[in-house]
């Protein structure tokens, strides 16, 4: 069988590795039933759903009418960026706040791409400020440093 689409065949792969670990590791912890499920019961099914969800895309990539697609160049500058973002946002929260997190992330990550722009960038980085404010701080009621600790 000759691998028609390398990227999905990657992808099918990566999703069967993830979904069988959490499988494993999941079998760790008391299962419960469907009706009281135990910490283990939603991890477990997860795990196996995208393993087969990864089987179904690994299969499809080998099919005569997958698309012919080869796997592009590594970008160690991409995924710096994208890992480098996200470290940046854990270092800055609990000095900085969450406003100023968010925008660094939201900035820092848009760079990895040439696609985005500074309009575009700053108008998502203000509604996912706004959203995520909503959600954890009004829903959830969760407490974290919202402004820098120079102006609170």
């Amino acid at each position: 069988m000759k691998i028609r689409n390398q990227r999905d065949f990657g992808a099918g792969i990566m999703y069967m590795v993830i979904g069988l670990f959490f499988t494993i590791v999941a079998t760790q912890y008391p299962m419960g039933t469907a009706a009281k499920m135990g910490p283990g019961y939603f991890p477990f099914f997860l795990g196996i759903l995208m393993s087969l969800l990864g089987l179904l895309v690994l299969v499809k990539s080998l099919g005569a009418t997958a698309a012919i697609e080869s796997i592009p160049k590594f970008n160690w500058r991409i995924i710096g960026l994208i890992t480098g973002s996200v470290v940046l946002y854990g270092i800055l929260l609990p000095t900085m706040g969450f406003v100023v997190a968010v925008f660094v992330l939201v900035f820092m990550s848009a760079s990895a791409s040439h696609e985005f722009h500074w309009k575009g960038t700053l108008i998502n980085a203000t509604f996912l400020v706004a959203f995520t404010y909503s959600v954890f701080v009004l829903g959830l009621k969760l407490q974290f440093p919202l402004l820098p600790f120079f102006l609170q």
